[in-house]
């Protein structure tokens, strides 16, 4: 993809054993693409993952750099705008000649990136917690599928909590929709009512809630318990939980268990009055492991700041990058075909303990956690489970139920294993 600035000869002279650059020829510097918003409604959670990158790249450098060079961070900024992803994937694969992209956060942006990656033959690492029924060729997902996040959370309602009835509110596009779909089902198979589940979706940037949070009062006043699972993104979150703070609900009385609202989201916000709420992750930066402890350490002395705080989607990064810096340097080469396959079984120490594993389907194995809000804007872990591989496509959705991802063996995302053939589904989006 890029001009030969480097021969794999000068990569054995700086002491790369000559299997690993025999491989491919390398080119110097090794460009690692950072395709975050930096602008626009989705900055609040996304410049903090630019900068880790920026902080994963240092550290890799400070290590020795990868396969003989040193890399690169080229920062691109789609400023919150979806087509505007497309348009900087492309710029960041055939004008700066990235060797991998670590981005995007909005399912809406990934599903903009998809068809750039997939002609380009690029190669995307994406952090963040989605709705699942995608598995492509060209993208690890290192964040949540739903049955790492969403349906843990939904189990938590119900057999910790006793909620009876259901306010699923969201941001108006293609995550918090499929996510619901797929919640919807699973409650009606839980034998909750369809009168009881209330779903309501809004802008982004959505300020005024004081209807939608009356109306979830409302909900519960035949007495049954409500709770909200929230698909609420960006900066809408201060606005809602504003919003429950000024009507004067608290936990106790109405439960959230948020999906996109974690440390960076909290530290914009007066969270005295949130306390008991609740997020389900994979990470907590709260998590007591020494593992974590380091990378807090390396994230304040990055930054130069202590007040800084760590987030899952940080960790999802964390993770991503190493598995590609171990794959490329498995395959001796940063071409996306080698290093796609050397990442099949990647295996590599999350930060809350225990080890995270990347599947055939480019899923990660990761626990899943539930934590309860502080007032000082962190979580008590209140729930963990084990490392729970990620389902590409969910057993909630017959159309979905019948498929499976294996890009190793079967060669495919979307495999029916009633036809036994391969097949191509369409987007929801």
């Amino acid at each position: 993809m890029s001009l030969f600035k480097k021969s794999a000869a000068s990569v054995l002279a700086l002491g790369l054993t000559a299997g690993a650059a025999a491989a491919q020829d390398v080119s110097c510097p090794i460009k690692v693409g950072v395709l975050h918003s930096l602008s626009g409604t989705m900055a609040i959670s996304e410049t903090t993952l630019k900068e880790t990158m920026e902080m994963l790249v240092a550290a890799q450098n400070e290590k020795g750099g990868l396969l003989g060079c040193d890399l690169e961070a080229v920062v691109v900024d789609p400023a919150s705008d979806w087509p505007l992803f497309a348009e900087k994937a492309r710029e960041l694969l055939t004008v700066h000649e990235v060797d991998v992209i670590f981005g995007n956060w909005t399912s809406v942006s990934r599903k903009s990136v998809l068809p750039v990656i997939e002609e380009l033959n690029g190669l995307l690492f994406y952090p963040v917690q989605y709705e699942g029924e995608e598995s492509s060729k060209n993208v690890f997902y290192t964040g949540a599928a739903p049955n790492q996040q969403a349906i843990p959370a939904t189990d938590y309602y119900l057999e910790e909590l006793g909620v009876e009835k259901f306010a699923l509110l969201g941001t108006d596009y293609v995550y918090p929709r499929t996510t619901n779909n797929i919640l919807e089902s699973y409650l009606k198979g839980k034998g909750i009512a369809a009168e009881d589940i209330f779903v309501n979706y809004t802008p982004f940037g959505h300020s005024d809630w004081s209807k939608i949070v009356s109306d979830v009062v409302a909900l519960g006043a035949d007495g049954k318990k409500v709770g909200v699972i929230s698909t609420i993104n960006g900066d809408a979150n201060i606005g809602f939980y504003k919003e429950l703070a000024a009507q004067g609900i608290s936990a106790e009385d109405i439960p959230v268990v948020a999906f996109s609202v974690g440390e960076e989201e909290l530290a914009g916000l007066d969270t005295s009055n949130l306390v008991g709420h609740l997020a389900a992750w994979n990470y907590f930066m709260s998590a007591d492991t020494e593992a974590n402890a380091e990378f807090i350490g390396k994230w304040h002395e990055f930054i130069g700041s202590t007040d800084r705080v760590t987030n899952d989607p940080m960790e999802a990064h964390y993770i991503g990058f190493n598995m590609w810096v171990n794959a490329a340097t498995e395959a001796g080469s940063t071409d996306v075909d080698p290093v796609r396959e050397a990442m099949w079984g990647q295996e590599f120490p999350n930060l809350t303990g225990g080890t995270a594993v990347m599947g055939v389907n480019h899923h990660l194995s990761k626990p899943v956690l539930i934590g309860e809000i502080r007032a000082d804007g962190q979580f008590d872990i209140i729930s963990e489970t084990d490392p729970v591989p990620g389902d590409a496509w969910t057993d909630f959705l017959p159309e979905s139920a019948v498929l499976k991802s294996d890009w190793k063996d079967l060669e495919c995302g979307m495999y029916n294993t009633e036809t036994s053939t391969c097949v191509q589904i369409e987007s929801n989006y």
